[in-house]
């Protein structure tokens, strides 16, 4: 079949198309999928450079978000068919393991999940669509509602929005009643922000976040019960690396961080004074839960989600697509069809 493989890691060069790689067999409890649609996410990226602790089985074929069509059933499959349209839930939640990094992912004409990872996808949602979801659109579930309780009213100021967690985030915060700051780096994702729910627009290329939220909301008041007490109720920051002091410095007393990676930097400079003085939250979130992607495909079914792709690119220029993820040129999701 044809596929992308990665056989070392290194820079975007390391992802090959290869035209013969074998096609993956149906083991006993297990399915092959025809692959519709494959959405790549930044943890291709570091799987592509290599990360700290974490051996891959070379060759490996990366994208960890799969769509498509069931096209064998391995010994043991109940309640699946061959034609069954479905998306991969990318955990293996029964022997640990992550698609496109223990096996192989999506970037593939075909790729073989065990059937307890199935997720039946519905006629009204696009493989395209069907793809975004799990892993970014997963994460922005679990980290605005289990985990940030987002509430009507709040000022939620997030950072890194014009990404695929990002945009959902923007659309989550709405959904839940709050005020939406998002901050974007050029009027064009401005503009597509807005239309997914943002209601104010930081332009940080132009001014720093920081000072911006400051002119807008008032510098927060150390005061707990202060008439008039500046900052924002939530800043959302996956991104660590120089924004994270300053995100300390754009709450409120009582004030509540939600992160779920550091695409800029795990190791920022800290300063332990903002959270003792404002008494601020800092409040992790790994992952989604498998209730977390039921709920997002009946969000996007009933039309109240959307799922927003920067660009569909062939399988042939699967290397590219990663490319510009990873070179922030993206607005939402990139997926591979």
């Amino acid at each position: 079949m044809k596929a992308i493989v990665l056989r070392e890691h290194g820079g975007n060069d390391k992802l090959r198309l290869e035209n013969g790689f074998p096609d993956p067999i149906a083991g006993a409890g297990d399915v092959v999928l025809r692959v519709r649609a494959s959405s790549l996410n930044y943890h291709d990226v570091f799987t592509r450079r290599g990360m700290p602790g974490i051996s891959l089985p070379f060759p490996i074929i990366i994208g960890l978000d799969v769509a498509g069509e069931i096209i064998a059933l391995g010994e043991g499959v109940r309640g699946w068919n061959i034609g069954d349209r479905v998306v991969v839930d990318p955990i293996n939640r029964v022997d640990g393991g992550l698609v496109g990094e223990t096996i192989h992912g999506g970037l593939a004409e075909r790729c073989r999940v065990p059937a307890h990872q199935l997720i039946a996808l519905p006629d009204e949602i696009s493989f395209a669509e069907a793809a975004a979801l799990p892993v970014a659109y997963g994460t922005a579930m679990r980290m605005m509602t289990t985990i940030g309780q987002i509430q009507p009213g709040e000022k939620v100021l997030i950072l890194g929005a014009s990404g695929g967690v990002g945009v959902c985030c923007v659309q989550l915060a709405k959904l839940a009643g709050a005020q939406v700051i998002a901050c974007a780096g050029s009027e064009e994702k401005a503009e597509r922000l807005r239309a997914v729910g943002a209601d104010q627009i930081i332009r940080y290329t132009e001014r720093d976040f920081m000072q911006e939220v400051f002119q807008r909301y008032g510098k927060p008041a150390r005061q707990r019960n202060a008439a008039a007490p500046g900052g924002v109720d939530v800043v959302v920051n996956f991104t660590g690396g120089d924004s994270w002091v300053k995100s300390l410095r754009c709450l409120r007393v009582g004030g509540r961080v939600l992160t779920c990676g550091a695409t800029a930097g795990f190791n920022p400079t800290e300063d332990l004074r903002y959270i003792w003085t404002y008494e601020l939250q800092i409040r992790g979130s790994n992952g989604w839960e498998r209730e977390d992607l039921h709920h997002l495909l009946d969000l996007v079914r009933e039309k109240r989600l959307r799922v927003l792709i920067d660009r569909q690119w062939p399988l042939e220029q699967g290397a590219q697509a990663l490319a510009s993820l990873e070179q922030r040129q993206v607005i939402g999701k990139v997926v591979v069809v």
